[in-house]
């Protein structure tokens, strides 16, 4: 098995910065259970939350975003940060980032919180990975 480039692990910290919440549009998918946590996070009906906050893509659910690809729920920093979808409380630790030193480095250059902050061993990457645990 080939050494993890990571394997002496990586600082980050969220500045809430929204760089990864606003822009490009995209997906950010959502499980029922998240849909509920939320709901009632924002004490709203779970069916309203529905029909308000989320669409079906690709058999799948997402979140819906603003016409300029922003988050719904960002507004000056994440509006649900305590229930934000595992997408979220797992960044920048995907597997897609984490794949070269390189594909790290190119998310850096927008994601302040990258190699600043709080210190992951590789125990604990693996750990918010798998959803144990939070960044």
């Amino acid at each position: 098995m080939p050494r993890l480039w990571y394997r002496e692990g990586l600082q980050f910290e969220c500045t809430q910065c929204g760089n990864c919440c606003t822009g490009d549009p995209g997906y950010v998918w959502v499980t029922p259970e998240e849909i509920k946590a939320t709901a009632d996070f924002l004490e709203m009906p779970h069916s309203e939350f529905r029909r308000k906050y989320v669409r079906k893509a690709k058999g799948r659910f997402s979140l819906v975003e603003r016409a300029n690809g922003d988050c719904v729920f960002y507004q000056e920093g994440c509006s649900i940060y305590p229930v934000r979808p595992s997408q979220c409380r797992t960044f920048p630790f995907w597997r897609n980032i984490l794949q070269r030193s390189s594909d790290w480095d190119a998310e850096a250059e927008d994601c302040p919180g990258m190699n600043h902050g709080k210190f992951y061993s590789l125990d604990e990457i693996r750990q918010i990975q798998r959803g144990e645990k939070d960044t």
